[in-house]
């Protein structure tokens, strides 16, 4: 199965200029490397809304797979999980508790980490750090189920 994915980086300061996208573009490698088609991507501010409509547009664009890096943090300003959950259908704890586990045993602060993945309308969004190598790395740690679980998703319902 194709998987069409979407690549979001969400980080004031690159959206500003201030310095370069480097999450992004990592996570477009390792998608790539999964053999995963990037049919969009996106650089949006630290903001719910826009967060929200990246996702939104994305889907529309027809990526069954949403990545986003950034925001993840406890900083006052990293609204990634709330904006997701504010238009999930649901969430998937398993993805988060596991990518937290698995860093836990790279880095004690990983602790601090509030990466997640959820159902957005019929497209998986998962959440990862903003620091390039921890958003490869959390990716690795739950990339076995993406497959299932995007068909799952992507399946279209029947009547009875």
């Amino acid at each position: 199965m194709q998987i069409n994915a979407g690549i979001i980086t969400i980080s004031d300061r690159a959206s500003k200029g201030l310095y370069d996208d480097l999450g992004g573009p990592a996570l477009k490698k390792a998608a790539e490397g999964y053999g995963w088609k990037i049919a969009a991507e996106a650089l949006v501010p630290d903001e719910k809304r826009e967060i929200q409509r990246a996702i939104r547009e994305q889907i529309a664009k027809g990526c069954a797979l949403i990545l986003t890096t950034g925001g993840t943090g406890v900083a006052l300003r990293d609204v990634t999980p709330e904006a997701v959950r504010e238009i999930a259908v649901r969430e998937l704890p398993g993805f988060g508790e596991v990518m937290r586990i698995e860093s836990m045993k790279i880095t004690k602060n990983a602790i601090l980490s509030r990466n997640l993945a959820a159902v957005v309308d019929q497209a998986l969004v998962i959440c990862l750090p903003g620091k390039p190598s921890g958003a490869v790395e959390c990716l690795s740690f739950v990339v076995g189920a993406i497959p299932h679980c995007v068909e799952v998703l992507q399946e279209v319902p029947t009547s009875c």
